[in-house]
């Protein structure tokens, strides 16, 4: 009896953490000649500092993960939203590559062995955005690479690790996810990963798309904030919305899909904080190197041009500065609205 009552109340427990640990939704939309677009959601429950950032070429990277970190020079520029302003959370560089960050609580990392390189969580996708213009190259890359991410306190929750995984899309519609299971790099390349939520792992998220693909979305689709559900709705969603090459249609197109699976203002459960409030999207043309930001606090959608940026090695780092809770108020395109500023420090794992 008392056995049964201790797996009844494991098994209680990890149900009660696979319902509430949820956040964030990632899309790839793939339209008619080449008109491929990428959205995410941004949902956190605490205030989030968030800023854009311009990276140019040549900067000398650090994995930031002690002795034995990660070293190399970026090869592309990129324009990136900062978690903190000591993390890249999401971004697109100058070959149109795009690295979104969600949160995934069965991430496990492996130990430092003393010789594998290492790499903070913190610059994890800014690794991929700096080296690599295709999905190919980078799951290429990783397959043959070592390298062990290694993850730190999430900002302002003493004792709380960060637990992330990664997906990577490019301009040719390819898709990958990166999930690091019982500290054991799982990589999923195809392009027809077109949609991926923070829970459950990917693995049991395309067991989610067989048994909801039978189910025709337009007569029902589940509509709770749980990851499982927001992938259902994603994935049908980003399909069945029409496939156009007019660049503002598809962006309004891949927009009302990443609303669609968003969280509600004021959404959050105590202790909890990757179950909560969307607080900012993104969406990201690869065809046309546009990168669209939202903030819930804002009126408008506003987007950087990346052809229009200088990413030489002889440029600066740049800054639009979006203020508290991203509530400064910007329209249109805003390349010219960056200002010079120190590159921000990337937060060193434990």
């Amino acid at each position: 009896m008392k056995a049964k009552l201790v797996a009844s109340t494991m098994l209680a427990a990890s149900l009660l953490a696979a319902n509430i640990a949820e956040a964030c939704t990632r899309v790839v939309y793939h339209g008619p000649d080449g008109r491929y677009l990428t959205g995410r959601s941004m949902d956190w429950r605490d205030k989030m500092i968030s800023n854009l950032w311009v990276l140019p070429r040549g900067m000398q990277r650090n994995g930031a993960a002690g002795p034995n970190s990660a070293q190399w020079s970026s090869r592309y520029g990129s324009v990136i939203v900062s978690g903190y302003d000591i993390s890249t959370t999401d971004g697109m560089n100058e070959a149109g590559l795009v690295a979104n960050m969600l949160w995934l609580v069965n991430a496990q990392y492996p130990e430092d062995d003393g010789k594998t390189p290492r790499i903070s969580l913190s610059i994890w996708a800014q690794y991929f955005l700096d080296q690599f213009a295709t999905v190919a190259e980078a799951v290429e890359h990783a397959r043959t690479t070592p390298l062990h991410p290694a993850t730190g306190e999430v900002p302002g929750q003493p004792g709380k690790l960060t637990t992330l995984h990664l997906s990577l899309s490019d301009a040719t519609g390819d898709s990958a996810i990166f999930e690091w299971i019982d500290g054991r790099l799982d990589i999923h390349h195809s392009r027809d990963y077109q949609v991926m939520t923070n829970e459950p792992r990917f693995e049991d998220q395309l067991a989610i798309t067989r048994y909801w693909g039978k189910i025709p979305g337009n007569v029902f689709l589940p509509g709770t904030s749980r990851a499982e559900d927001r992938f259902a709705r994603a994935s049908f969603l980003i399909n069945a919305i029409p496939k156009t090459d007019d660049t503002r249609e598809a962006a309004a197109a891949v927009f009302s899909v990443i609303r669609n699976a968003s969280a509600p203002w004021g959404i959050s459960i105590d202790n909890q904080p990757n179950l909560s409030t969307t607080r900012w999207r993104t969406v990201a043309d690869h065809k046309d190197k546009l990168y669209y930001f939202e903030s819930v606090y804002s009126p408008n959608v506003f987007w950087v041009d990346l052809k229009k940026l200088d990413f030489g090695e002889a440029s600066e780092v740049r800054k639009l500065d979006l203020g508290p809770d991203q509530r400064h108020i910007f329209s249109g395109e805003v390349s010219g609205a960056f200002v010079a500023a120190e590159p921000f420090a990337f937060e060193p794992a434990e």
